[in-house]
């Protein structure tokens, strides 16, 4: 069984941590090191991302079994589950699939709703770098910024390069994600509900959860509450940690 690369910090009630499109666990180690002062936190790289697997399936149902395998794997038979943009589906996913695992849920910055493709610069810029032949992180920043022009997005992306002795690879499965692009926008299903104490944070400046939106959030989610952290955008927690981690908190306690 192959099981997804994961780091356990602290002990005690566990907090899952799943990352986003293009992320990797470490985004989440600042925050995570936070939360385990008090709790056991797991943190997640999920297939096709960081160091986790490379698989030729890339879906929220596959995602969502490949973090109920982990789970089993550590022995942990419920646990609360915190998600951003993509984590966040796998996590709705998850809770509807495992509802009985899931003591808590908490999605950044993502609904239930079909979203349609928008990283086509990303990947166009991802495949503007020629791996193979850069000789330094440097270069491809270069190359990157002539398609992002964000130095913060270009450093988030840049993670995801890796060094080894015959020079640079990418980490993530670049071929799959680009081909299946269209099932990271995918809908929950509409006629799904999950009656568990459920937080949606959304960022001000984001309109990835509009207004419009919360009736279908609550439709599915029937006690769920939607939260807002004003002057942050889609990567909330990046943005405002110190925000983010105290709503995250009083909701955990």
């Amino acid at each position: 069984m192959t099981l997804l690369n994961h780091k356990i910090l602290g002990e005690g009630e566990p907090l899952v941590i799943l990352h986003g499109l293009f992320g990797s666990l470490d985004n989440w180690m600042t925050l995570g090191k936070k939360w385990a002062e008090d709790r056991q936190v797991i943190l997640v790289d999920q297939r096709n991302h960081g160091n986790s697997f490379h698989a030729d399936e890339f879906n929220y149902q596959l995602m969502a079994q490949d973090l109920q395998k982990l789970l089993s794997h550590l022995k942990i038979t419920k646990a609360t589950i915190l998600g951003h943009s993509m984590g966040g589906k796998t996590a709705m996913q998850f809770a509807i699939q495992y509802p009985e695992k899931v003591e808590k849920l908490i999605i950044a910055d993502i609904g239930p709703k079909f979203y349609p493709v928008h990283h086509q610069t990303i990947l166009k810029g991802f495949y503007s770098v020629p791996v193979n032949e850069i000789k330094s992180r440097n270069e491809a920043d270069d190359i990157l910024s002539k398609q992002i022009t964000e130095f913060g997005i270009r450093q988030f992306l840049l993670k995801n390069l890796a060094r080894d002795k015959n020079g640079f690879s990418w980490k993530m499965n670049l071929d799959v994600i680009a081909k299946n692009i269209e099932e990271v926008g995918k809908a929950l299903n509409q006629n799904a509900t999950f009656d568990k104490p459920t937080l949606f944070v959304r960022g001000g400046n984001s309109d990835y959860i509009t207004n419009d939106d919360a009736n279908m959030i609550h439709s599915i989610f029937t006690d769920s509450k939607l939260e807002t952290i004003d002057g942050a955008g889609h990567w909330l927690h990046a943005e405002k940690p110190d925000e983010f981690f105290e709503l995250i908190n009083s909701f955990l306690n």
